[in-house]
């Protein structure tokens, strides 16, 4: 006889950290059965080097998300762990910010409508208005804030406050040109991404493709990690590179430079999105 499915039924996904130790999978997995739950997926680490053990669940709860939501808050008692329940493929809340280079923008608002990117952009913010037409062409409000030396704690604030009233979830950083004061960082941790070229630290400042180019690279890739106090320093989501030749000009260089971050910037913020990275220290942990 089949049985039918609560109407208030859902696919969540559960996140976790905590110190390594017997008995956590178990747990986890006895919470969920107690809760007439289904485990779909699991999948599980344990770092020697930290002591940490971190662990991924996407599952069915027929009774949603309230029962799981419980079960893990003496979960967290009991084993000293940070943790996150979510609907699965629930769209974030994201503000997605640049400056002048729209390579990055352009595709994340492309996925976001056309692949199944798990964002909800509520807003596309700007140091500089040129690139507002691709905003508006995807239908997405445009905000101009611009940041001088004498301006930024100001501009800050206002980004802040954006953040706080639509509710932000993610910031990502397309290109944008502009450093984060510790400050901001410290409040929007560990959900701040950004994007930069491989070549730092060998060459800093203006013109870096040109720079590498001088050198003859072979090499050339991308990095996207979350936003710290420290300039690009923070925990690695993503890389990748491509190879080049002696046959490439700058141009070609800047071209595939600028597809490589394309990529490695929206592999980022599906991952994250997706709750599959868990901050493991100045390191991160993928479940890919």
């Amino acid at each position: 006889m089949a049985v039918e499915k609560n109407e208030t039924g859902e696919n969540l996904v559960l996140t976790l950290s905590c110190p390594d130790q017997p008995g956590i999978v178990h747990a986890v997995s006895e919470l969920i059965v107690s809760n007439d739950g289904n485990i779909i997926q699991s999948q599980q680490f344990g770092d020697p080097d930290t002591g940490l053990f971190f662990m991924r669940v996407e599952l069915e709860s027929p009774n949603g998300r309230g029962p799981i939501v419980d079960g893990m808050e003496g979960f967290a008692n009991k084993f000293d762990a940070t943790w996150n329940v979510d609907k699965m493929g629930r769209a974030l809340r994201t503000i997605i910010m640049v400056s002048k280079e729209g390579h990055c923008l352009t595709d994340l608002l492309y996925r976001q409508r056309y692949a199944d990117l798990p964002i909800e952009v509520v807003a596309v913010v700007g140091n500089h208005p040129d690139l507002a037409p691709v905003a508006q062409f995807y239908g997405k409000p445009f905000l101009c804030i611009p940041v001088t030396k004498e301006t930024k704690k100001e501009a800050e604030t206002e980004l802040l406050n954006l953040v706080r009233a639509e509710k932000v979830e993610l910031v990502v950083l397309a290109r944008y040109m502009q450093i984060l004061s510790k400050e901001l960082t410290e409040e929007l941790a560990g959900s701040i991404i950004n994007i930069h070229h491989s070549f730092l630290p060998s060459f800093k400042g203006a013109r870096p493709y040109a720079q590498a180019h001088d050198r003859g690279v072979k090499l050339i890739g991308a990095t996207a990690h979350y936003v710290t106090e420290d300039l690009d320093e923070g925990p690695i989501i993503e890389q990748d590179v491509t190879r080049v030749t002696h046959r490439d000009s700058t141009r070609d260089l800047v071209s595939e430079g600028q597809d490589v971050e394309r990529r490695v910037l929206a592999q980022a913020v599906k991952w994250h999105s997706e709750h599959r990275v868990l901050m493991n220290g100045t390191r991160t942990v993928v479940f890919n």
